[in-house]
């Protein structure tokens, strides 16, 4: 067998022949007692990791209060606990509660097939249908949003009837679908993203209007009157003297009418 013969380096310089030097590069085996500690960090930073992701969403709303100079509120983390997965993980009703008003109820088994269709707890879907419109298929309002769910016009396309249920309904209930799915499932800023849009819900809410914040606050209490299993309604009624009567009584006439 031939040898290698390799080169090496005098202090002053010049190279000079060897044989059978060692290789140049020489691999270290890793030994038992190097592969424990190893295995443990790699099991320490995995931990921190899933630590850290779990606690973000948390440290996320903390730093939208923070960076306005603000304390967040003493409740937040009972506030976000009762707010998320809301529509399902707690109402998980089929048919939508017998507290929403009669002009509502009349839509009880449109509602129950759209709630099916969209992923949507009925009652969610009565709630928007409540503080929008009473059930009023023909309403206006003075910003432009039309029918059922109140929705704009820039929503449908050029041959769409803006007017009939059906197609309101595929709208409106799309848009509060995906305001569900922008908010993680927060049923508070899923309604504040309806109304005043999907921009909203990124925004902590003493930043959002003043009628989104109305809004918010009579669907959530609705909800919460549901929730209890209330036999009243104080929020449906507080709602309906705040001026959500005059809509109804409207709502009515065209049921009434429709219904003929």
């Amino acid at each position: 067998m031939q040898r290698t013969r390799y080169l090496t380096h005098q202090p002053g310089g010049r190279p000079s022949a060897t044989c059978q030097q060692s290789p140049l590069w020489t691999v270290a085996r890793p030994t038992p007692a190097l592969l424990v500690p190893a295995f443990l960090i790699v099991l320490l930073v995995l931990a921190s990791l899933r630590s850290w992701f779990a606690l973000r969403p948390r440290l996320v709303d903390l730093s939208r209060w923070t960076e306005r100079g603000l304390d967040a509120p003493s409740n937040m983390e009972n506030h976000q606990a009762n707010s998320q997965n809301y529509p399902t993980g707690i109402l998980g009703a089929t048919r939508i509660s017998p507290i929403f008003t009669p002009q509502v109820q009349q839509w009880s088994d449109d509602i129950a097939h759209w709630a099916a269709e969209y992923g949507l707890d009925p009652n969610l879907i009565a709630v928007v249908m409540q503080i929008e419109s009473c059930g009023h298929p023909n309403v206006h309002s003075p910003a432009g949003a039309l029918g059922l769910f109140q929705v704009m016009p820039f929503h449908f396309t050029a041959d769409e009837d803006p007017f009939d249920p059906y197609t309101n309904a595929n709208r409106g209930l799309t848009y509060l679908a995906r305001s569900l799915e922008i908010s993680n499932g927060r049923i508070d800023l899923a309604l504040a993203g309806y109304n005043g849009g999907h921009g909203v819900i990124e925004r902590i809410p003493d930043t959002w209007p003043e009628e989104t914040r109305r809004y918010v606050h009579w669907g959530m209490g609705i909800l919460e009157d549901i929730r209890q299993g209330k036999h009243t309604r104080p929020q449906l009624d507080a709602w309906l003297a705040a001026g959500g009567d005059s809509l109804c009584q409207r709502a009515s006439a065209v049921l009434e009418h429709r219904d003929q």
